[in-house]
């Protein structure tokens, strides 16, 4: 069985193209996809999470 693809924040917010400032205030109000903390202290955000966030943002807009 596959491991899900996991992206680097910074690999995130290239994709959605937004500065790490402005995700963690859509973070703290709830709206920001889900992060996952690692043992090492790094954040990842799995693909599936990043798609269905996406999924979310564009039902919202239409």
């Amino acid at each position: 069985m596959a491991r899900p693809q996991m992206l680097k924040l910074p690999e995130v917010l290239n994709e959605i193209d937004m500065s790490r400032a402005a995700f963690y205030r859509m973070r703290a109000r709830g709206n920001a996809p889900r992060l996952q903390k690692l043992p090492n202290g790094h954040l990842r955000v799995s693909r599936a999470d990043l798609d269905a966030w996406w999924q979310t943002c564009e039902q919202r807009a239409a």
